[in-house]
């Protein structure tokens, strides 16, 4: 490259990071520290009630598993975007005008609907790469041209099932979250059934670099604290979530998931200990992927509480210093801030002993780690007293059902009768993460306070070798439900699935996976039609070879989740009091809450005057220097808003063709400051769903020169 395409390269190079110091976004959730935050004040308190769109562009696509979580990056005035069936686009961050495009699924009979929360940039000052996570693969394209870069991997693309020291025809293997670059390497976490490796590629040529085992291997740390050959079957402890960076310290940060996956995330007898480094957070040292320190936040997790979101670096004063630290969310709805360097909790911790578990064969850890302070951000037990009291029935019928349920609080094991999560199983805290803002030391955080049911059954595994039924309930009800009825729109009923789909396009979708489905290649072509055959056709016969099922080992699946119950009054309302969903700044120098408001509405109980009760919500904020803080994230009133950093008072919203789950990003370009959203919808099956990127901007008349 010369002339004008090198300069474009060291302007990438240089404005890569931070984000502090340019106008773009050029990294996932804004900066390799996380931080979700921008120096631009174009856009403020002042004017931001003049918002207008500015450009939209539909991606194509859209549907009930459309889903757009990505969070745009913005470098040198291109925009790299993913379509709901993970297109690769690169548009012009000033008009929407399309680039090119990648597809991946060119000439496939089954485009894959995985969620994905973005791309990674890459650049050594010659040539540029984006990076795109789609199903088992990583591409490498040519930043200019969305050409695969031949020389990464096999023609363009590495297969994540490789290297694990398994047998890659029986893993499936995906990572959600976008990398992230150190110098020469693209490190990755991954999901699905599969070890959890953390694993540093060559960004030129895909070659694995380093490789952390977040299942210990004997005589690695961590080690005994699972069964002695766990590292060769077992499966999770995996950072799907993302990762940060801290660059000057060459420390690369992760957060766990939980050590299981599928139906064995919430019955461990085949994991008995407290399986590190699941529900851990990690530094690693970014060069050679040397652990420096872990702390664990949740030990042996029986209850799916797997980190939702990477954390996010911040340097916070203490003592009249500044201290390198990082913020850490949960789903429990507690926070953990630790020095950065150390480790060592900023706040007071205790360990509290928590219930034991009366499932048999189960274990549970008697102690668990618990933040004394800050205080929790979601509330942590369901009493009567917080019972929703929207109507007198409403009531009365949550409270029969209460009153057989388990509620004791955090950590209560799994029962046969049913035990309240309250937070649910998606939060408290998502994938959305926190927002930093360095003026103030306002850490800012979005969550569910919602409740579900965590209910245990026991399998008899003997089912699964006689009959098509059996084979489903062992593989596919913890999801779905024994009854097909699943749990819309995270898991769709397969009833009447005939009228959508046939036996060869389920058929298709279990072998590659899709949306939170993981792929099911490891049961092999015959069993997998004869999961197609029992959904499609509803024929429950002997499976066709009944020897070619693999022995289960029956610790690890002799209970499973009964489906994913929601604890939802008889009109479909959460069965607890409002709020359900809230917007909290934390001061992280004291601990304390500035400020805390419901988030998010229903529009139809709205219009009967029931307002500011908060909704579930996914995706997360941006914080910037012009004193805002912009979010949509709430699944039922398709809102974009922008608030008062410092009080929370809503200054401007919109509403989109479709909820925005997504983190947005903000960039400046010809001198025009942009706000820009992914809109796709997809967690509420009760409203439309869409595939749009809208970018919003201020009218000329209402811009200054020389606003940044």
């Amino acid at each position: 490259m010369r002339g004008g395409a090198t300069a474009w390269l060291a302007a990438v190079v240089l404005g890569a990071f931070p984000a502090a110091a340019a106008p773009d976004w050029p990294v996932y959730n804004g900066d390799p520290q996380g931080t979700h935050y921008s120096p631009l004040i174009q856009i403020n308190r002042g004017n931001v009630a003049k918002l207008k769109v500015a450009w939209s562009f539909d991606a194509g696509g859209a549907g009930p598993a459309s889903e757009l979580e990505a969070n745009p990056i913005v470098v040198n005035g291109t925009m790299y975007v993913l379509g709901p069936t993970l297109e690769v686009i690169a548009l012009d961050a000033a008009s929407g005008a399309v680039k090119w495009r990648f597809d991946p699924h060119e000439g496939a009979a089954v485009r894959s609907k995985q969620r994905s929360r973005g791309v990674t940039f890459w650049s050594d000052g010659h040539e540029a790469r984006i990076f795109a996570n789609v199903g088992q693969y990583i591409y490498g394209l040519d930043a200019r041209s969305g050409r695969p870069a031949l020389e990464f991997g096999k023609a363009g693309r590495v297969d994540m099932r490789e290297g694990l020291d398994r047998d890659p025809a029986e893993l499936s293997i995906s990572n959600p979250s976008p990398g992230i670059v150190y110098k020469g390497l693209l490190i990755e976490g991954g999901s699905g059934q599969a070890p959890g490796h953390i694993r540093a590629y060559d960004a030129r040529t895909g070659a694995i670099r380093w490789t952390f085992h977040t299942i210990p291997r004997p005589g690695e740390a961590g080690y005994e604290t699972w069964p002695p050959d766990a590292w060769k079957r077992v499966n999770g402890a995996n950072a799907w979530a993302g990762l940060a960076l801290d660059p000057a310290h060459g420390i690369v940060f992760a957060s766990t998931g939980s050590a299981g996956a599928g139906d064995r995330d919430f019955y461990g007898a085949d994991r008995l200990g407290d399986n590190l480094f699941a529900n851990s957070i990690l530094a690693l040292d970014a060069a050679t992927g040397r652990r420096i320190w872990h702390f664990q936040t949740v030990r042996h997790d029986i209850w799916d509480r797997d980190l939702p979101a990477p954390p996010t670096l911040v340097t916070l004063r203490r003592d009249g210093k500044s201290v390198a630290a990082l913020v850490q969310i949960t789903k429990t709805g507690v926070v953990y801030v630790l020095d950065r360097l150390t480790g060592k909790s900023l706040f007071p911790l205790e360990e509290r002993s928590v219930a034991t578990s009366d499932i048999p064969g189960e274990q549970a850890a008697i102690r668990q780690p618990m933040p004394l302070s800050p205080a929790p951000f979601a509330r942590q037990r369901l009493t009567e007293a917080e019972l929703t009291q929207r109507t007198p029935q409403a009531h009365d019928a949550v409270l029969a059902r209460f009153r057989n349920l388990r509620s004791t609080g955090q950590f209560t094991p799994g029962s046969r009768e049913g035990t309240v999560l309250f937070p649910g199983f998606d939060g408290g805290g998502e994938y959305g993460g926190t927002s930093y803002d360095p003026q103030t030391h306002l850490a800012y955080i979005n969550a569910n306070d919602v409740a579900y049911i965590l209910q245990l059954k026991e399998n008899a595994p003997e089912t699964a070798a006689l009959s098509r039924r059996g084979l489903y309930l062992r593989e596919c009800s913890s999801c779905h439900g024994a009854d097909l009825k699943g749990n819309p729109p995270q898991f769709p009923s397969l009833v009447d699935l005939k009228d959508r789909m046939g036996v060869y396009d389920v058929t298709r979708l279990l072998l590659y996976g899709g949306g939170r489905m993981p792929s099911f290649r490891n049961l092999g072509s015959e069993l997998m039609t004869a999961l197609a055959r029992y959904v499609v056709q509803n024929s429950d016969e002997a499976l066709p070879r009944p020897e070619d099922l693999k022995p289960d080992p029956d610790l690890g699946r002799r209970f499973t989740i009964n489906g994913y119950q929601r604890f939802l009054d008889p009109d479909g309302y959460p069965a607890v009091a409002p709020p359900w969903g809230t917007l909290s700044a934390l001061n992280l120098d004291t601990g304390e809450y500035t400020w805390r408001i419901p988030f998010g509405d229903y529009p139809e109980l709205a219009a009967k005057g029931l307002e500011g009760i908060g909704t579930e919500n996914y995706g997360g904020s941006v914080v910037t220097a012009g004193g805002l803080l912009f979010i949509g994230a709430t699944i039922f009133d398709n809102r974009f808003r922008a608030f008062d950093k410092r009080t929370g008072k809503l200054l401007w919203q919109t509403t989109l063709d479709a909820s925005a789950i997504a983190t947005p990003a903000t960039y400046m370009v010809g001198g025009r400051q942009f706000v820009v959203v992914a809109v796709g919808g997809g967690k509420n099956d009760k409203v439309p769903t869409a595939a749009k990127y809208v970018a919003f901007a201020l009218p000329a008349s209402h811009r200054k020169a020389g606003d940044r």
